[in-house]
């Protein structure tokens, strides 16, 4: 049928044991492996004694949020943008807010159908296109909005992310805004996460187009800024509503449910996150870096994978990639390995950090896939991970050679 409803399990489909696996409770962020920028550390701390955040954010984050998005041609007022502490407590109270049922791409960043489920929505993954996850195929789309139409649903919110975690690929932009044109059509909102879009491994070479400026009266988008401005443990995101009535009342809900999780922006972090969307030199120099040097651990990573006899898709941004080692699916089984869950088990051990399978992100069970993060490979030392930043072949630095090496052996006879 070319979906999959989420929230409940049916006699005969695969279940995941919830007492098994090294992240139990769902993947961390892919981790950046860097060292927190001196800059950010002294703006947080020195915000140690502001008071509490108000839901939603204080004017001078929501300005800052405006700012950084009007550099991107997606112009804004404060009224319109809402903040809380991190992604998924934001996109739950998107989802609140909006009602109905909601549509994600297979697979999906994996915070998004436990948040459908704890909100008793149901939830339908489309598949995505060959060349790029993040964003629904146009086509199957249309077919999975009629078919939940015709067993009595009630479609009514898209999620979709261009720059995708977990397969780091970006979509092409007809197929955005094909995909937004046949959402649109069909009656749906469209969330938008853009958490990864300034980590584009090949700036000038990838075009990224923002769903909200094809269709600006029917997007929300939220961006988390651990993607590129901040640390993922200083948890911010950003949603930036569109200007009709009908958003002013769903920003008003979206606040209402922030209010009663109490998903206020911690003071200090709130500092720190405004001045990076302000995009100081530093910050935007820093960013500039951590991807160019990720571009280069994950184009090395996709090597080993496909030296491996899997597949992946080529990364085009973000701090991972998404491999496929169906090919090795007897090499695997002959060491216990049969589905996706027992793969995150051996990787993992074999790796010496998680690397989740692909069930976390609305994979089926049965299939071998995994995210590969490549922020370990730069390893846990402050000053080789910020001299990776400047070297001129990161790769040639001893510390990141030896963890590519045990990463091209991950599969190798067990040591």
């Amino acid at each position: 049928m070319g979906r999959e409803r989420t929230g409940r399990h049916e006699r005969g489909t695969d279940t995941v044991r919830e007492d098994r696996g090294p992240v139990r409770y769902g993947p961390p962020a892919p981790w950046p492996g860097l060292p927190v920028l001196p800059g950010l550390a002294e703006v947080l701390a020195s915000a140690a004694g502001d008071a509490a955040q108000p839901a939603g954010g204080s004017a001078a984050l929501r300005e800052a949020a405006c700012a950084y998005w009007g550099r991107r041609g997606l112009h804004c007022g404060p009224e319109r943008v809402a903040a809380a502490p991190g992604t998924a407590p934001l996109l739950l109270a998107l989802i609140a807010a909006h009602g109905g049922d909601v549509l994600l791409p297979r697979p999906c960043p994996a915070s998004w159908i436990p948040q459908a489920r704890l909100l008793g929505r149901p939830a339908y993954q489309v598949p995505t296109p060959a060349e790029c996850g993040g964003v629904p195929d146009p086509y199957a789309l249309l077919e999975t909005v009629r078919r939940v139409r015709v067993e009595g649903g009630r479609p009514r919110l898209l999620l979709l992310s261009a720059a995708d975690d977990p397969t780091a690929t970006v979509a092409p932009p007809e197929l955005v805004r094909e995909a937004c044109e046949a959402a649109v059509d069909q009656g749906l909102h469209i969330v938008s996460d853009e958490t990864w879009r300034d980590t584009l491994h090949r700036p000038h070479d990838t075009v990224l187009v923002s769903p909200a400026e094809m269709c600006p009266d029917d997007v929300t988008v939220v961006s988390g800024l651990y993607g590129a401005l901040t640390p993922a443990a200083w948890p911010v995101a950003v949603a930036r509503f569109p200007d009709t009535a009908r958003s002013a009342a769903r920003h008003a809900r979206t606040l209402d449910v922030l209010t009663a999780l109490g998903a206020s922006v911690a003071g200090p972090v709130a500092a720190a996150a405004a001045h990076a969307l302000r995009e100081p030199d530093a910050v935007t120099e820093r960013a500039r870096r951590s991807a160019d040097l990720h571009a280069r651990l994950a184009t090395a990573a996709h090597r080993a994978v496909l030296g491996w006899g899997a597949l992946a898709r080529p990364p085009q941004a973000g701090r991972h990639l998404y491999a496929d080692l169906g090919p090795l699916r007897s090499r695997l089984a002959a060491r216990g390995v049969t589905d996706s869950l027992e793969l995150e088990e051996f990787l993992s051990a074999r790796l010496g950090t998680p690397a989740p399978g692909g069930h976390r992100f609305g994979d089926e069970l049965g299939a071998l896939r995994v995210r590969l993060g490549t922020g370990s490979l730069l390893g846990t030392d402050p000053q080789r991970q910020t001299e990776a930043l400047t070297a001129p072949d990161p790769l040639e630095l001893p510390h990141i050679a030896a963890a590519l090496s045990i990463f091209r052996a991950a599969l190798d006879a067990p040591r």
